[in-house]
């Protein structure tokens, strides 16, 4: 799964977790039932996870293009400058 698929499969999930939720309410409220909720809830959560959870081909639009090693050997990558640790020139005693 790509990055961008990533942010798919979470929007997804929020927005198909909230919908479930306020249906199971809704119904639930309806009805009297606190079973109906449940049972309502527990298929969005089962639903929710087969629809994001798994590495589907919609999840893989935008693959990353890696570097070759031979290419990451020409241009290793920078080291960061290393800063010193200044030193105080006044010392309590």
């Amino acid at each position: 799964m790509d990055w961008q698929g990533q942010k798919l499969s979470e929007m997804l999930m929020q927005i198909m977790l909230v919908v479930h939720a306020v249906v199971a309410f809704v119904v639930g409220y309806t009805f009297s039932s606190f079973q109906m909720m449940l049972v309502i809830v527990a298929g969005g959560v089962l639903l929710t996870t087969l629809v994001t959870v798994p590495d589907w081909p919609w999840f893989n639009r935008h693959p990353l293009n890696w570097l070759d090693p031979v290419e990451v050997e020409k241009n290793p990558k920078p080291h960061p400058p290393t800063s010193k640790k200044k030193t105080s020139k006044h010392h309590l005693k």
